[in-house]
Protein backbone atom coordinates (compact mmCIF):
# COMPACT_ATOMS: atom_id res chain seq x y z
CA UNK A 1 0.00 0.00 0.00
CA UNK A 2 1.09 3.58 -0.62
CA UNK A 3 0.88 4.48 3.04
CA UNK A 4 3.47 1.89 4.01
CA UNK A 5 6.18 3.71 2.12
CA UNK A 6 4.86 7.12 3.13
CA UNK A 7 4.48 6.33 6.80
CA UNK A 8 7.34 3.93 7.39
CA UNK A 9 9.64 4.91 10.17
CA UNK A 10 6.99 6.50 12.37
CA UNK A 11 8.28 4.51 15.30
CA UNK A 12 11.45 6.61 15.19
CA UNK A 13 9.33 9.67 15.93
CA UNK A 14 8.50 8.17 19.31
CA UNK A 15 12.08 7.60 20.40
CA UNK A 16 12.01 10.40 22.99
CA UNK A 17 9.53 8.65 25.22
CA UNK A 18 11.80 7.21 27.90
CA UNK A 19 10.33 7.42 31.38
CA UNK A 20 12.15 6.69 34.65
CA UNK A 21 9.21 4.78 36.11
CA UNK A 22 9.07 0.99 35.83
CA UNK A 23 6.30 -1.12 34.33
CA UNK A 24 5.39 -3.65 37.00
CA UNK A 25 2.48 -5.46 35.37
CA UNK A 26 2.38 -6.64 31.75
CA UNK A 27 0.37 -6.04 28.61
CA UNK A 28 -2.56 -8.45 28.38
CA UNK A 29 -4.68 -9.36 25.37
CA UNK A 30 -8.39 -9.52 26.18
CA UNK A 31 -10.00 -12.31 24.18
CA UNK A 32 -13.09 -13.25 26.17
CA UNK A 33 -14.79 -9.92 26.81
CA UNK A 34 -17.91 -10.76 24.80
CA UNK A 35 -18.07 -7.23 23.39
CA UNK A 36 -19.31 -6.48 19.90
CA UNK A 37 -16.17 -6.10 17.80
CA UNK A 38 -17.40 -5.70 14.22
CA UNK A 39 -13.99 -5.11 12.63
CA UNK A 40 -11.95 -7.47 14.83
CA UNK A 41 -9.83 -4.74 16.43
CA UNK A 42 -7.23 -6.22 18.77
CA UNK A 43 -8.03 -5.55 22.44
CA UNK A 44 -4.99 -5.12 24.70
CA UNK A 45 -4.84 -3.65 28.18
CA UNK A 46 -2.39 -2.63 30.85
CA UNK A 47 -3.67 -2.74 34.43
CA UNK A 48 -1.08 -1.42 36.88
CA UNK A 49 -0.17 -3.24 40.07
CA UNK A 50 -1.29 -0.21 42.05
CA UNK A 51 -4.71 0.26 40.50
CA UNK A 52 -6.76 3.16 41.85
CA UNK A 53 -10.00 2.21 43.61
CA UNK A 54 -12.01 4.00 40.93
CA UNK A 55 -9.46 4.18 38.12
CA UNK A 56 -9.30 6.42 35.11
CA UNK A 57 -8.84 5.03 31.60
CA UNK A 58 -6.59 6.20 28.78
CA UNK A 59 -7.08 4.76 25.30
CA UNK A 60 -3.69 4.94 23.54
CA UNK A 61 -3.96 4.45 19.76
CA UNK A 62 -0.94 3.48 17.68
CA UNK A 63 0.35 4.86 14.36
CA UNK A 64 0.41 3.25 10.91
CA UNK A 65 2.77 0.23 10.79
CA UNK A 66 2.44 0.03 14.58
CA UNK A 67 0.68 -2.36 16.91
CA UNK A 68 -0.72 -2.33 20.41
CA UNK A 69 2.50 -3.97 21.60
CA UNK A 70 4.69 -1.38 19.86
CA UNK A 71 2.75 1.53 21.32
CA UNK A 72 2.83 -0.08 24.75
CA UNK A 73 6.61 -0.31 24.52
CA UNK A 74 7.21 3.01 22.82
CA UNK A 75 4.85 5.34 24.69
CA UNK A 76 4.97 6.39 28.36
CA UNK A 77 1.40 5.56 29.34
CA UNK A 78 1.96 2.18 31.01
CA UNK A 79 4.74 3.56 33.20
CA UNK A 80 2.62 6.60 34.06
CA UNK A 81 -0.24 4.24 34.92
CA UNK A 82 1.90 2.87 37.75
CA UNK A 83 2.17 6.38 39.18
CA UNK A 84 -1.46 7.45 38.79
CA UNK A 85 -3.31 4.14 38.95
CA UNK A 86 -5.23 4.36 35.66
CA UNK A 87 -5.83 1.62 33.09
CA UNK A 88 -4.45 1.86 29.55
CA UNK A 89 -6.34 0.31 26.63
CA UNK A 90 -4.19 -0.32 23.55
CA UNK A 91 -6.37 -1.16 20.53
CA UNK A 92 -4.56 -2.81 17.62
CA UNK A 93 -5.59 -2.16 14.03
CA UNK A 94 -6.88 -5.16 12.04
CA UNK A 95 -6.11 -3.60 8.65
CA UNK A 96 -3.25 -4.20 6.23
CA UNK A 97 -0.47 -1.78 7.10
CA UNK A 98 -2.12 -1.33 10.52
CA UNK A 99 -3.47 2.13 9.78
CA UNK A 100 -6.88 2.90 11.29
CA UNK A 101 -10.12 3.16 9.39
CA UNK A 102 -10.93 6.86 9.61
CA UNK A 103 -12.55 7.00 6.18
CA UNK A 104 -15.68 4.82 6.09
CA UNK A 105 -19.21 5.84 7.02
CA UNK A 106 -19.27 3.04 9.60
CA UNK A 107 -16.34 4.36 11.61
CA UNK A 108 -17.44 7.99 11.21
CA UNK A 109 -20.85 7.24 12.72
CA UNK A 110 -21.77 6.72 16.37
CA UNK A 111 -22.50 3.01 16.84
CA UNK A 112 -21.92 2.58 13.12
CA UNK A 113 -20.09 -0.72 13.31
CA UNK A 114 -16.56 0.43 12.41
CA UNK A 115 -13.23 0.59 14.22
CA UNK A 116 -14.44 3.47 16.38
CA UNK A 117 -17.40 1.38 17.54
CA UNK A 118 -15.13 -1.51 18.51
CA UNK A 119 -12.84 0.77 20.53
CA UNK A 120 -15.80 2.41 22.28
CA UNK A 121 -17.10 -1.04 23.27
CA UNK A 122 -13.70 -1.87 24.77
CA UNK A 123 -13.94 1.26 26.90
CA UNK A 124 -17.45 0.61 28.17
CA UNK A 125 -16.53 -3.01 29.01
CA UNK A 126 -13.47 -1.84 30.95
CA UNK A 127 -15.45 0.82 32.78
CA UNK A 128 -17.91 -1.80 33.96
CA UNK A 129 -15.37 -4.49 34.87
CA UNK A 130 -13.08 -2.19 36.87
CA UNK A 131 -15.69 0.27 38.16
CA UNK A 132 -13.81 3.06 36.46
CA UNK A 133 -14.40 6.75 37.05
CA UNK A 134 -16.46 7.90 34.07
CA UNK A 135 -15.14 11.45 34.53
CA UNK A 136 -11.59 10.24 33.83
CA UNK A 137 -11.85 8.53 30.45
CA UNK A 138 -9.47 9.89 27.82
CA UNK A 139 -8.12 9.13 24.35
CA UNK A 140 -4.82 9.90 22.65
CA UNK A 141 -2.79 8.69 19.69
CA UNK A 142 -0.05 9.40 17.18
CA UNK A 143 -0.40 9.91 13.41
CA UNK A 144 -3.11 7.48 12.28
CA UNK A 145 -3.85 7.07 15.98
CA UNK A 146 -4.22 10.84 16.25
CA UNK A 147 -6.69 10.74 13.36
CA UNK A 148 -8.65 8.12 15.27
CA UNK A 149 -8.38 10.22 18.45
CA UNK A 150 -10.25 13.03 16.71
CA UNK A 151 -12.77 10.53 15.34
CA UNK A 152 -13.34 8.98 18.78
CA UNK A 153 -13.90 12.43 20.30
CA UNK A 154 -16.43 13.20 17.56
CA UNK A 155 -18.30 9.88 17.51
CA UNK A 156 -18.30 9.15 21.25
CA UNK A 157 -18.38 12.50 23.08
CA UNK A 158 -20.56 10.81 25.69
CA UNK A 159 -17.64 8.56 26.70
CA UNK A 160 -14.49 10.67 26.49
CA UNK A 161 -13.72 13.71 28.62
CA UNK A 162 -10.58 14.80 26.75
CA UNK A 163 -8.42 13.89 23.78
CA UNK A 164 -4.83 14.59 22.76
CA UNK A 165 -3.93 14.16 19.09
CA UNK A 166 -0.27 13.97 18.08
CA UNK A 167 0.10 14.87 14.40
CA UNK A 168 -3.25 13.89 12.94
CA UNK A 169 -5.97 15.39 10.74
CA UNK A 170 -9.47 16.72 11.49
CA UNK A 171 -12.20 14.20 12.24
CA UNK A 172 -13.81 13.32 8.91
CA UNK A 173 -10.98 14.70 6.79
CA UNK A 174 -10.05 11.25 5.45
CA UNK A 175 -13.62 10.43 4.45
CA UNK A 176 -13.74 8.27 1.34
CA UNK A 177 -16.11 9.31 -1.45
CA UNK A 178 -16.42 5.63 -2.36
CA UNK A 179 -17.11 4.60 1.23
CA UNK A 180 -13.83 2.71 1.37
CA UNK A 181 -12.64 1.23 4.65
CA UNK A 182 -9.15 2.29 5.78
CA UNK A 183 -8.75 4.40 2.62
CA UNK A 184 -5.89 6.83 2.04
CA UNK A 185 -6.84 10.45 1.25
CA UNK A 186 -3.99 12.39 -0.35
CA UNK A 187 -6.00 15.62 -0.51
CA UNK A 188 -6.36 15.62 3.25
CA UNK A 189 -2.87 14.31 3.97
CA UNK A 190 -1.34 17.12 1.92
CA UNK A 191 -3.29 19.74 3.80
CA UNK A 192 -5.62 20.62 0.94
CA UNK A 193 -8.92 19.81 2.66
CA UNK A 194 -9.95 23.28 3.79
CA UNK A 195 -13.32 24.37 5.18
CA UNK A 196 -14.90 26.97 7.42
CA UNK A 197 -15.12 26.29 11.16
CA UNK A 198 -18.87 25.81 10.83
CA UNK A 199 -18.45 23.31 8.00
CA UNK A 200 -15.98 21.33 10.07
CA UNK A 201 -18.29 21.54 13.09
CA UNK A 202 -21.07 20.09 10.94
CA UNK A 203 -18.81 17.16 10.09
CA UNK A 204 -18.34 16.46 13.80
CA UNK A 205 -21.97 16.86 14.85
CA UNK A 206 -23.17 14.68 11.96
CA UNK A 207 -21.11 11.81 13.34
CA UNK A 208 -23.46 11.61 16.32
CA UNK A 209 -26.71 13.06 15.04
CA UNK A 210 -28.94 14.47 17.74
CA UNK A 211 -26.30 14.51 20.48
CA UNK A 212 -26.53 17.69 22.58
CA UNK A 213 -24.40 16.81 25.61
CA UNK A 214 -20.91 17.85 26.67
CA UNK A 215 -17.94 17.28 24.38
CA UNK A 216 -14.37 16.36 25.31
CA UNK A 217 -11.76 19.08 25.61
CA UNK A 218 -9.04 18.71 22.99
CA UNK A 219 -5.31 19.30 22.69
CA UNK A 220 -3.78 19.26 19.20
CA UNK A 221 -0.03 18.77 18.54
CA UNK A 222 1.57 19.21 15.12
CA UNK A 223 5.02 19.91 13.69
CA UNK A 224 5.73 22.67 11.20
CA UNK A 225 7.98 20.34 9.18
CA UNK A 226 5.53 17.44 8.93
CA UNK A 227 5.89 16.08 5.40
CA UNK A 228 3.46 13.16 5.87
CA UNK A 229 0.36 14.86 7.27
CA UNK A 230 1.11 18.40 6.18
CA UNK A 231 1.08 21.28 8.71
CA UNK A 232 -2.15 22.80 7.42
CA UNK A 233 -3.90 19.85 9.06
CA UNK A 234 -3.07 21.49 12.39
CA UNK A 235 -4.89 24.62 11.28
CA UNK A 236 -7.91 22.76 9.99
CA UNK A 237 -8.15 20.65 13.15
CA UNK A 238 -8.06 23.80 15.27
CA UNK A 239 -10.76 25.31 13.05
CA UNK A 240 -12.86 22.15 13.43
CA UNK A 241 -12.85 22.16 17.23
CA UNK A 242 -13.19 25.95 17.38
CA UNK A 243 -16.32 25.51 15.29
CA UNK A 244 -17.61 22.86 17.68
CA UNK A 245 -16.92 24.90 20.81
CA UNK A 246 -17.87 28.29 19.34
CA UNK A 247 -14.38 29.80 19.63
CA UNK A 248 -12.75 32.33 17.32
CA UNK A 249 -9.94 30.44 15.60
CA UNK A 250 -8.30 33.71 14.49
CA UNK A 251 -8.01 35.01 18.05
CA UNK A 252 -6.48 32.63 20.60
CA UNK A 253 -6.96 33.80 24.16
CA UNK A 254 -3.32 33.24 25.09
CA UNK A 255 0.02 32.07 23.74
CA UNK A 256 2.74 30.29 25.69
CA UNK A 257 6.08 30.33 23.94
CA UNK A 258 8.71 27.61 24.37
CA UNK A 259 6.07 25.44 26.06
CA UNK A 260 6.33 22.56 26.77
CA UNK A 261 9.69 22.51 24.92
CA UNK A 262 11.90 25.05 23.18
CA UNK A 263 10.31 26.21 19.90
CA UNK A 264 6.94 24.77 20.85
CA UNK A 265 4.08 27.27 21.01
CA UNK A 266 0.94 26.51 23.00
CA UNK A 267 -2.19 28.40 21.97
CA UNK A 268 -5.36 28.40 24.06
CA UNK A 269 -8.59 29.16 22.24
CA UNK A 270 -10.88 28.64 25.21
CA UNK A 271 -11.19 26.26 28.17
CA UNK A 272 -11.87 23.30 25.85
CA UNK A 273 -9.13 23.67 23.23
CA UNK A 274 -5.35 24.02 23.04
CA UNK A 275 -3.04 23.78 20.05
CA UNK A 276 0.68 23.06 20.32
CA UNK A 277 2.68 23.97 17.23
CA UNK A 278 6.19 22.49 17.23
CA UNK A 279 8.52 24.58 15.06
CA UNK A 280 10.94 22.49 13.01
CA UNK A 281 9.45 19.17 14.15
CA UNK A 282 8.47 16.60 11.53
CA UNK A 283 6.17 13.60 11.69
CA UNK A 284 5.33 12.81 14.42
CA UNK A 285 5.63 15.10 17.45
CA UNK A 286 7.09 13.03 20.34
CA UNK A 287 4.64 12.25 23.13
CA UNK A 288 4.83 14.60 26.11
CA UNK A 289 3.74 12.23 28.86
CA UNK A 290 4.06 14.62 31.79
CA UNK A 291 2.07 17.29 29.94
CA UNK A 292 -0.56 14.71 28.99
CA UNK A 293 -1.06 13.90 32.66
CA UNK A 294 -1.66 17.58 33.40
CA UNK A 295 -4.14 17.97 30.56
CA UNK A 296 -6.02 14.84 31.60
CA UNK A 297 -6.13 16.08 35.18
CA UNK A 298 -4.00 13.38 36.78
CA UNK A 299 -1.42 15.93 37.93
CA UNK A 300 -1.13 19.70 38.23
CA UNK A 301 -2.14 22.22 35.61
CA UNK A 302 -1.22 22.50 31.95
CA UNK A 303 -1.05 26.30 32.13
CA UNK A 304 2.16 28.29 32.49
CA UNK A 305 3.21 31.68 33.80
CA UNK A 306 4.73 32.46 30.39
CA UNK A 307 1.27 33.12 28.94
CA UNK A 308 1.15 36.20 26.71
CA UNK A 309 -1.50 37.83 24.58
CA UNK A 310 -0.88 36.97 20.91
CA UNK A 311 -0.46 39.71 18.38
CA UNK A 312 -1.48 37.57 15.41
CA UNK A 313 -3.49 34.52 14.49
CA UNK A 314 -1.75 31.14 14.67
CA UNK A 315 -3.63 29.84 11.66
CA UNK A 316 -3.26 30.14 7.94
CA UNK A 317 -5.23 32.87 6.24
CA UNK A 318 -6.56 30.52 3.54
CA UNK A 319 -10.21 29.71 4.32
CA UNK A 320 -12.71 27.92 2.10
CA UNK A 321 -15.66 30.02 0.97
CA UNK A 322 -17.99 27.05 0.89
CA UNK A 323 -20.05 26.22 3.96
CA UNK A 324 -20.73 22.68 2.81
CA UNK A 325 -20.68 20.02 5.48
CA UNK A 326 -17.92 18.09 3.70
CA UNK A 327 -14.51 19.79 3.30
CA UNK A 328 -13.21 20.17 -0.21
CA UNK A 329 -9.78 20.62 -1.72
CA UNK A 330 -8.56 24.19 -1.53
CA UNK A 331 -7.85 26.15 -4.69
CA UNK A 332 -5.89 28.78 -2.82
CA UNK A 333 -7.36 32.25 -3.03
CA UNK A 334 -5.56 35.56 -2.70
CA UNK A 335 -5.46 37.09 0.76
CA UNK A 336 -3.90 40.35 -0.40
CA UNK A 337 -1.34 42.43 1.45
CA UNK A 338 1.15 40.67 3.68
CA UNK A 339 1.05 37.41 5.59
CA UNK A 340 1.10 37.43 9.40
CA UNK A 341 3.54 35.45 11.54
CA UNK A 342 2.79 31.70 11.20
CA UNK A 343 0.68 32.29 8.09
CA UNK A 344 1.11 30.43 4.79
CA UNK A 345 3.11 32.33 2.21
CA UNK A 346 3.73 29.79 -0.55
CA UNK A 347 3.52 26.24 -1.82
CA UNK A 348 2.13 24.36 -4.80
CA UNK A 349 -1.29 25.78 -5.64
CA UNK A 350 -0.95 28.74 -3.28
CA UNK A 351 -2.21 31.99 -4.85
CA UNK A 352 -2.24 34.21 -1.78
CA UNK A 353 0.32 36.75 -0.69
CA UNK A 354 3.94 35.63 -0.49
CA UNK A 355 5.29 38.58 1.49
CA UNK A 356 5.60 38.20 5.26
CA UNK A 357 5.08 40.99 7.75
CA UNK A 358 8.24 42.79 8.85
CA UNK A 359 10.59 40.62 10.90
CA UNK A 360 9.55 37.28 9.41
CA UNK A 361 10.75 35.26 6.42
CA UNK A 362 8.77 33.01 4.10
CA UNK A 363 10.32 29.63 4.93
CA UNK A 364 9.75 26.50 2.85
CA UNK A 365 8.61 23.42 4.79
CA UNK A 366 7.91 21.33 1.69
CA UNK A 367 6.73 21.74 -1.91
CA UNK A 368 3.17 22.37 -0.75
CA UNK A 369 3.70 24.62 2.20
CA UNK A 370 5.78 27.66 3.15
CA UNK A 371 5.23 29.66 6.31
CA UNK A 372 6.19 33.05 7.75
CA UNK A 373 8.71 32.24 10.47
Amino acid sequence: MVRLSILSGLASGLCALANPLVKRASLQQITNSGISNPTNVGFYMYVPDKLASSPGIIVAIHYCTGTAQAYYSGSPYATLAEQYGFIVIYPSSPHSGTCWDVSSKATLTHNGGGDSNAIANMVTWTMSKYKADSSKVFVTGSSSGAMMTNVMAATYPDIFKAGIAYSGVPAGCFVSSSGGVDAWNSTCAQGNSVATPQAWANVVTNMYAGYTGARPKMQIYHGTADATLYPNNYNETIKEWCGVFGYDYTNPTSTEKNTPLTNYYRYSFGPQLQGIYAVGVGHTVPIQGTEDMKFFGFSGSSSSSSSITPATSTLLTKVATSAASTPTASTGGSTGGTVAHWGQCGGAGWTGSTTCVAGYTCTKANDYYSQCL
